[in-house]
């Protein structure tokens, strides 16, 4: 423990602490998204749920996000986990699961403005994402393949 000492083990249960968080809203946002292109473009319900949304990438996603972020680098470099294959496996998935936080709000905006690109299956299909990753990402830290 170089830098982090007596902290390192609470810096670590914040950083899963606000992994679970994340991973809610990644699950939940998709499930939104499903239920709101039912709704008519510019209605009262089509409102209700671009406040939902954006409240929930507002209070939840993004600080989750950023938190997870900031977390997870202070325990890689007191780690060093650079060096470990393990991490290279884990750090891949999380810019993936960045990647596809970025892709939730962005929809956000789209069904804000009344578009509708994809359909109930494909929502429902992109919804796996976050679960597939965390399998991976757990494994690769627990597991430590390689």
């Amino acid at each position: 423990m170089a830098y982090l000492g007596a902290a390192y083990l609470w810096v670590k249960a914040a950083h899963l602490i606000f992994v679970i968080f994340l991973m809610a809203g990644l699950f939940m946002m998709p499930r939104f998204f499903v239920y709101h292109q039912e709704t008519v473009p510019g209605s009262p319900e089509d409102q209700r749920w671009i406040e939902r949304e954006g409240r929930l990438l507002k209070i939840i996603l993004n600080p989750s996000l950023v938190l997870v972020w900031v977390l997870g680098l202070m325990l890689m470099v007191e780690i060093g986990a650079w060096q470990f294959g393990w991490f290279h496996l884990k750090l891949l998935f999380v810019l993936g699961l960045t990647g596809y936080h970025g892709w939730i709000a962005s929809y956000t905006k789209k069904l804000a403005k009344g578009q509708r690109p994809l359909g109930d299956r494909q929502l429902r299909l992109l919804n796996e994402i976050p679960g597939i990753a965390a399998a991976v990402i757990v494994i690769a830290v627990i597991v430590k393949p390689f």
